[in-house]
Order: structure tokens, then C-alpha cells, then sequence
């Protein structure tokens, strides 16, 4: 649709008119104030002006739609497009994701699929989940980075967390390291910020203690959910009979505990795909995603159309054919 953004520009069409009524006329000057002998020569010489009545018509008709033009720009006409719902959120979520070589282990799915696989497939359907939050991943091993900033593209995140792979950030773990990863995007963003973390192992690696890092992410108001992975302690037959294997015997469980409690979190263990999938589901009761939208309209300017226009019809007033 059309519309005027400042209609009441309008008001000021009837100046001119206004001007001409109560301002007394500009006085004229009877005599110049500079003596030059040679100006009556150059009078006679100049062609006598075309004084018709249809032109001084025409010379005032185009100042007045000069003048209508100008207060049409002035009020910024524009053009609307349909209304468009946008969803409001005043959250940022950031993931942190174990890459170490752990991850490769096989003992969460089917017999078939590694810890990360698993991960990826539970995380993904999570992240497409999260309408309105703005969603960030980072990735961690032996070193951590930052494998998308936050944003609402939330397809382009999932599809970067589907082509990762086990030890691309390094075949170690940096819990700490991560976090302060997290710490630093917290300084740019605006909103409440969690970070969910996902680890197999204990910090071996990287440049910042987790304990440290738990207390400036406590100082700094980011919240840590943590989040254990790795299979429960089975029974397997060897050369020698059965003997207890424990899968996560690296997971340092006590660690994760102490990061969620300094940071307002919660710690969850992740056994098989099914507790995953429900660690998540009751994430997304913990930090429900907003539901409130906004409306809004495609907004186009229109001011320079009726603004050139007068340009236009000014420059062909200024021409010497229209002076008369």
C-alpha cells in the first residue's frame, strides 16, 4: 500500500499564498548603486522579452507545482509491502561440542554408530527446535574455535555441525578453553546467553583451568549447562573370561558437576542416544524458546521520484525561454 510517513508536511502547501497575502511586496530600486555608461548600449541590443499572458500563466502554474512536488517529497511518500511475522528472542545459545579422538568411541548407538554421530543427530534435531534463539557452535579438542557465530540461521548451523569430524580441533580435550571461547562472544552479544557444553573426557589440555573458567563465566552472568557422554560399564567376553569394561572411565564427571552449580546450571549424563535425545527435551523446558512475534512491513522511499521531479521542472524554469 501508499502511504505519507510525515502527512503533516502538507500543512505548509498554502505558505505561498500565505506569504503573498500578509508579507508586504520587496521594495523596488529606483536608481543603481553602480554608475556604468555603457549599460543602456547593451540594453538596446537585447531582443525585447515576449511579454504574452499565456506564458506568465504557465510561469506560475509550474512554480506552484514545483512548489506542490517539493512538500509531496518532504513528506516522504512509501510504499508497503505485506506484513511479515519476525520472532522475537532475548536469548543467545551457544553449543560446545567434545571433537577429541574419544569421540569416535563406539558404545551410545546401535553398535554401529561413534559417540559424535549420535551428537550430531540429537544436537541437529535440537537446534531446529530453537525458533528465535540466535545459535552459535563451538567446537573443541586440543584447541577450541568458533565454527559459527550466533545467529538465526539455524539450517547453516546444523549443516556445519553434520560435516564435522573427530579431531579436527586436535585429538585432546580443552574444556577450559572452550568456555573462554564462550566468554568472548559473550562481550559482543546482546541478551541472556547459556552455553550448553558436551564433553566425553576431563580437561587435558588447552590454556585456562575449567574451575577458572566456571568462575569468570559465573562473574560475567553466562550460564553452563554441561552435559557427560559416554556408555554405562558392561560386561564382555575375553580370552580369560568376562571382565567389566567402563567406556567412560575418562569422563570426569565432578569437573562438569562443578561448572553447572558456580554457573547457575544443571549437569546431565548421556548414556545412549534415548537419555541424549531426553537431556535435550528437558533443555528445552529449562530455557524455553521465545514465542512472541513481531510484524512488520517492507518499507520503500519514494521521496526522490517527486523530489526529482522538481528538479526537472525547476531547471526548465530556469532555461531563459521560460523568462518573461
Amino acid at each position: 500500500m501508499f502511504d505519507f510517513a510525515w502527512p503533516w508536511m502538507f500543512l505548509l502547501l498554502p505558505l505561498p499564498w500565505l506569504c503573498w497575502r500578509f508579507l508586504p511586496p520587496a521594495s523596488a530600486i529606483q536608481q543603481g548603486v553602480l554608475f556604468a555608461p555603457f549599460i543602456n548600449t547593451c540594453q538596446e541590443k537585447q531582443p525585447a522579452a515576449v511579454n504574452l499572458p499565456i506564458l506568465q500563466s504557465l510561469r506560475l502554474w509550474l512554480v506552484l507545482l514545483c512548489w506542490f512536488l517539493l512538500i509531496c517529497a518532504s513528506a516522504r511518500p512509501q510504499w508497503l509491502g505485506e506484513e511479515t511475522e519476525l520472532p522475537e528472542s532475548g536469548r543467545n545459545l551457544l553449543l560446545a561440542v567434545d571433537v577429541s579422538g574419544s569421540m569416535g568411541i563406539v558404545d551410545m548407538g546401535d553398535g554401529h554408530t561413534n559417540r559424535l554421530e549420535v551428537v550430531k543427530q540429537v544436537a541437529g534435531e535440537f537446534i531446529r527446535r530453537r525458533e528465535g534463539d540466535r545459535i552459535g557452535l563451538i567446537l573443541f579438542g586440543t584447541e577450541a574455535y568458533l565454527q559459527t557465530p550466533l545467529t538465526f540461521d539455524h539450517t547453516t548451523v546444523a549443516s556445519l555441525l553434520q560435516d564435522t569430524v573427530i579431531g579436527i580441533a586436535g585429538r585432546e580435550t580443552a574444556i577450559g578453553d572452550a568456555i573462554g571461547m564462550a566468554l568472548k562472544r559473550l562481550q559482543t552479544a546482546s541478551g541472556e546467553t547459556v552455553l550448553i557444553l558436551l564433553t566425553d573426557g576431563a580437561n587435558n589440555a588447552g590454556h585456562v583451568q575449567p574451575r577458572r573458567a566456571a568462575e569468570l563465566a559465573a562473574q560475567q552472568g553466562l550460564r553452563i549447562y554441561t552435559i557427560g557422554v559416554g556408555g554405562e560399564p558392561r560386561q564382555i567376553q575375553g580370552i580369560f573370561g568376562l571382565r567389566r569394561v567402563d567406556p567412560a572411565s575418562d569422563l570426569d564427571e565432578t569437573t562438569l558437576k562443578m561448572i553447572a552449580d558456580k554457573t547457575g546450571g544443571q549437569y546431565f549424563r548421556a548414556t545412549d542416544r534415548d537419555t541424549l535425545k531426553a537431556i535435550y527435551h528437558q533443555l528445552d523446558k529449562l530455557e524455553p524458546t521465545m514465542r512472541g512475534h513481531q510484524m512488520v512491513r517492507p518499507t520503500t522511499e519514494l521521496f526522490v521520484w517527486p523530489l526529482g521531479l522538481a528538479w526537472v521542472v525547476s531547471f526548465l524554469f530556469a532555461m531563459r525561454w521560460w523568462r518573461i
